[in-house]
């Protein structure tokens, strides 16, 4: 009779490939799934070191991030939090043309600036957690390649190897010559040799270092791009990743049509919802069509729910930022600045500084924003009754929209959050990430897991994925199977890691139990474990009873085990044979 390391008992199996739930027990041995159970009740015969009961449950493959923004984390710290509490088993960082290498030793403090700028990690963190000793990226790759709570992987970050290659005439977004581009394609395709996923690069004006310029990529010329793909793709291996803001759509569509043609490799890109252009995804999804009828490899990234930012008094934002009042009790801990804020006279005078009865904007800043701010509450609504905003409850109740607001973040012992969504939500609802979702050349994405860490928490998208379009959503629901599929399969091979995704036979043996009815999202909370005390937003959640990688348990019930088997994913896997 077979001996298998683990057993998982009578689970409801998601496996991943979209073929509907059954149930059946699942045989790891090696960190390898070795047997899934076929027929009525699916049963593996069999014993095993471990069994675990999961009777009632869902039994999916571990949750595959690309687009996380660990750069700075991963050489400091095993576990890759906040995105380990939501079921994820791989992350991919290096994302967006951002990271720590290759780089000269003179140039540590400007890649830090534009980490810092670009993804909101603090300064300071960055400057005491990252402790450098690498030049290339190989040297970089070395360094991350420690024991962690998952795998990991990367791409070697266009910012990065423009100012490495080019120095100031990189940073001031010079156009490249061809020694530049020729030079940025040899350390592109030796980093992809030392173990890179891809390259990333950022067009997007959005983007700017912690000192306000722009990102060195923003405009840099299709020959660069293009020339840089080509040297990747000489290596017969990797994936490119982009973000743009499209300012011209057919001259950057033709781009990226160009990139993958002479590369032969995939790529993908952010597509989201464009408030001011109504037909902006609509048009790059047919785009992607055609460039998939014409046999090239394109895939849209995109979130799951509203992009917004998090306003609270321990926050880096909130709506009395810019107040002057403010300023007398900013610095005092939450308790005393609740009791503070609680004076009458005090009171008085910061929302008659915020426009008081006439609730003005000042400067309609998205922190007065109140007509978009919505209370986020311990169990986060991410797609709120335009009816909720807080605008429109104090119009109800007779009051300020700024005195509800300053009611609402003074509870919980003055750490409730305010929520502003500024991208997906156009219409009041989700109903267009509902169709960037179920696009058949889409996968859900930019989470930012290890990013933003003071204003966005949304290392919690693939638990949004789950709750709330596979079970919560009053209509449009989306079939299970679907998301499961494409939050575990489908983004493991949008980024060439096809042996894992799947619960089958030969695949890694990343897998989560969940208990589906309570699994839920927590509000964000705030968390003083950066280096130097740094501040991050973090978010926890219920329902995940097991997460297990290399088929090795790492979380419980949300609690972490001492078991570190996650490694660093050096290029891409090929698919199990059958």
């Amino acid at each position: 009779m077979a001996s298998h390391d683990l057993i998982i008992r009578g689970g409801t199996v998601v496996d991943g490939t979209g073929a509907p739930r059954r149930t059946a027990d699942v045989a790891v041995s090696d960190g390898i799934v070795t047997d899934v159970g076929v027929g009525e009740g699916g049963r593996v015969d069999g014993s095993a070191e471990r069994e675990i009961d999961a009777d009632g449950a869902l039994v999916t493959p571990g949750f595959v991030d690309i687009h996380t923004h660990y750069d700075g984390q991963a050489t400091w710290d095993d576990r890759m939090q906040p995105s380990s509490w939501h079921g994820v088993t791989t992350v991919v960082f290096g994302n967006c043309g951002v990271g720590f290498a290759p780089v000269h030793n003179a140039d540590h403090d400007r890649l830090v600036e534009l980490m810092e700028g670009v993804e909101d990690i603090p300064g300071a963190a960055l400057h005491e957690g990252l402790q450098w000793g690498w030049n290339s990226f190989a040297e970089y790759l070395d360094a991350c390649d420690t024991p962690k709570d998952m795998d990991i992987a990367t791409q070697v970050p266009h910012g990065a190897l423009r100012l490495h290659v080019m120095g100031e005439r990189g940073a001031a977004r010079e156009e490249a010559t061809y020694d530049d581009i020729v030079e940025m394609g040899r350390l592109t395709a030796e980093g992809i040799q030392a173990g890179a996923l891809g390259f990333s690069t950022s067009r997007t004006a959005n983007h700017k270092t912690s000192t306000g310029d722009f990102t060195p990529t923003l405009t840099a010329a299709s020959e660069e791009l293009v020339g840089i793909a080509e040297a990747m793709g000489k290596t017969g291996t990797g994936v490119l990743q982009v973000v743009s803001d499209f300012v011209d759509r057919e001259l950057e569509f033709q781009m990226f049509r160009d990139m993958c043609a002479i590369s032969g490799r995939p790529l993908s890109f952010t597509i989201i919802e464009n408030q001011r252009q109504s037909d902006f995804h609509t048009d790059l999804l047919t785009r992607i069509e055609g460039a998939r009828s014409d046999g090239l490899q394109i895939t849209g990234q995109t979130p799951v729910r509203p992009i917004g930012i998090l306003l609270g008094f321990e926050c880096t934002l909130n709506p009395f930022l810019l107040n002057p009042v403010w300023k007398e009790v900013a610095e005092l801990a939450p308790a005393a600045r609740v009791e503070a804020l609680a004076d009458p006279d005090r009171r008085r005078r910061l929302l008659d500084a915020a426009g008081g009865a006439d609730n003005v904007a000042v400067g309609g800043r998205l922190i007065e924003k109140y007509d978009m701010m919505y209370e986020l509450g311990e169990s986060p609504n991410y797609e709120p009754d335009p009816a909720d905003t807080l605008a429109r409850r104090a119009e109800r109740a007779g009051t300020t929209s700024a005195e509800l607001a300053l009611d609402i973040l003074g509870g919980n012992g003055g750490t409730a959050m305010l929520w502003v969504p500024f991208s997906n939500f156009a219409n009041g609802n989700l109903d267009t990430t509902r169709d960037l979702l179920t696009h058949p050349y889409t996968v859900p994405s930019l989470s930012d897991g290890g990013a933003h860490v003071g204003t966005i928490c949304d290392g919690s998208f693939p638990t949004t994925l789950l709750q709330h379009w596979g079970r919560d959503r009053a209509e449009g629901r989306i079939d299970l199977e679907f998301l499961i599929q494409r939050q575990c399969r489908d983004t493991a091979r949008t980024v060439g890691l096809r042996d894992r995704g799947v619960v089958a036979p030969g695949y890694r043996a990343d897998l989560n139990v969940i208990d589906f009815d309570r699994l839920r999202a927590h509000q964000p909370e705030l968390a003083y474990d950066l280096p130097a005390g740094g501040r991050r937003l973090l978010q926890r959640a219920d329902g995940y009873r097991h997460t297990i990688v290399a088929g090795v348990e790492t979380y419980a019930d949300g609690e972490a085990t001492d078991a570190l088997p996650g490694r660093l994913v050096r290029g891409e896997r090929e698919e199990p044979s059958s």
